[in-house]
């Protein structure tokens, strides 16, 4: 029976794995380095599951150049067969679209798509300067060069800003084919011979194959929220505005900590600081500001402000090289913030208190004249001698004194006897 149960087990694990599979990633809205850390998460997912292709379902209205070059080094030097398809109906690879079409081993469109209009523009309005027209020129025109695509019109989309309907597209040698839908150009794909970055070549087989979606995950659409192009600016503005008010008005701190993170996330945005990079910047950050807490306790900002920068910094790092688990992440947020807001407020309660040890524990502290010459005098306490100084008028020996001030070696004091005999 056993042997039986093996043989079964082996038989549906020889079935399984005989079945191709493709893996779908789906880009819509702007290319951002979260699109491009998720295009290469995907690349990567691809090639050591072995699927037959990746298939990219891609309507964008262009993005960050650095984001798009990052892509398309990923998408030429894939291991595994990579479709670019423009879809659905409507959907248009645009800007930076064109680029990372042209760059995919096959490039397909649905009807009713377009493709072009690839000029850099300047996020802020200004005029781009020449060289950087002439650097994407030649960019476009070696992508289409490497993978056979028309040169002519790579060269017209930067200069000119041209774009193709899908039609023409096809007819022009800018993309491969048009498809109805994704059923339609797995049946399209199957039997294409490939040739791969390494110079070898595979023959595709997708007509019966199974698809299965890449997602962009909860985390990851956040990511991009806030990795819009169209933000960064408006990141980058009010978080210098907040660090230059904290400068001009210091405070609580509120405003220099919320610039900083805006300015962290500004910089990612922009594709200054890498995806890691960013999440790292505002761990530190975070960290730094739950430990101030304990140093320069108030009502509790610097540790709102580090829990804050944790949150961010756990979105950032959810993946990768450098991971923070959310299952990790947000108890410990919530029991660090906690943490340091109590420990700041036993810190400025402790600082409040009477001392207990050293020259000032003795204030409050009553003792007698032993010798006295005028208002000054010396008294014996707490198993030393101390030299006195009266605010009450002149001593004599005898008199019972508190201590009221610590001068130095000088203990300041004021006559209590008459209090005591009331």
């Amino acid at each position: 029976m056993k042997t039986l149960c093996a043989l079964l087990m082996v038989g549906w694990l020889l079935a399984s794995t005989g079945e191709e599979r493709v893996l779908i990633a789906e880009v819509d809205g702007p290319i951002t380095p979260v699109v491009a850390d998720y295009l290469a998460d995907a690349v990567e997912r691809a090639e050591q599951a072995d699927y037959q292709a990746l298939v990219v379902l891609l309507d964008t209205p262009g993005g960050l150049d650095t984001s798009m070059r990052e892509i398309v080094q990923e998408f030429l030097g894939a291991r595994v067969p990579v479709v670019v398809y423009v879809s659905p109906s409507g959907a248009r690879a645009a800007s930076a679209g064109t680029f990372i079409t042209m760059a995919a081993h096959v490039a397909a469109m649905a009807p009713a798509t377009s493709i072009g209009a690839a000029t850099p523009v300047d996020l802020q309005g200004g005029e781009i300067p020449e060289k950087v027209i002439e650097d994407a020129v030649a960019f476009a025109v070696s992508v289409a060069e490497e993978r056979g695509r028309s040169v002519e019109f790579a060269e017209a989309a930067v200069r000119e800003g041209r774009s193709l309907p899908a039609s023409q597209a096809v007819a022009q040698g800018v993309v491969d084919m048009v498809s109805d839908d994704l059923g339609s150009l797995l049946e399209e794909l199957d039997g294409r011979r490939v040739r791969l970055a390494d110079g070898s070549e595979v023959t595709l087989s997708t007509a019966d194959a199974l698809a299965d979606r890449f997602e962009l995950g909860v985390f990851r659409t956040i990511l991009a929220r806030l990795a819009d192009p169209n933000l960064a600016f408006l990141f980058l503005s009010l978080g210098t505005l907040a660090v230059v008010y904290e400068a001009a008005n210091p405070g609580l701190g509120f405003a220099g900590i919320a610039g900083v993170i805006l300015l962290i996330l500004a910089f990612f945005a922009l594709s200054i600081l890498p995806v890691q990079g960013a999440g790292l910047a505002l761990l530190v950050l975070g960290i730094a500001l739950l430990v101030a807490e304990l140093f320069v306790p108030g009502v509790g900002v610097l540790a709102a402000g580090g829990a804050l920068a944790l949150v961010l910094g756990g979105l950032f790092l959810f993946e990768g090289s450098v991971r923070v688990s959310p299952v990790v992440l947000w108890p410990s947020v919530l029991l660090l913030g906690a943490v340091s807001t109590l420990a700041g407020r036993e810190a400025i309660k402790a600082r409040r208190r009477p001392p207990t040890t050293g020259p000032e524990a003795l204030v409050g502290r009553v003792a007698r004249v032993r010798e006295s010459s005028g208002e000054e005098g010396e008294i014996f306490l707490e198993g030393a001698w101390w030299r006195i100084r009266s605010v009450g008028g002149p001593l004599t020996e005898g008199d019972r004194v508190r201590v009221v001030e610590v001068d130095g070696l000088t203990l300041i004091v004021e006559p209590v006897e008459q209090k005591e005999e009331k």
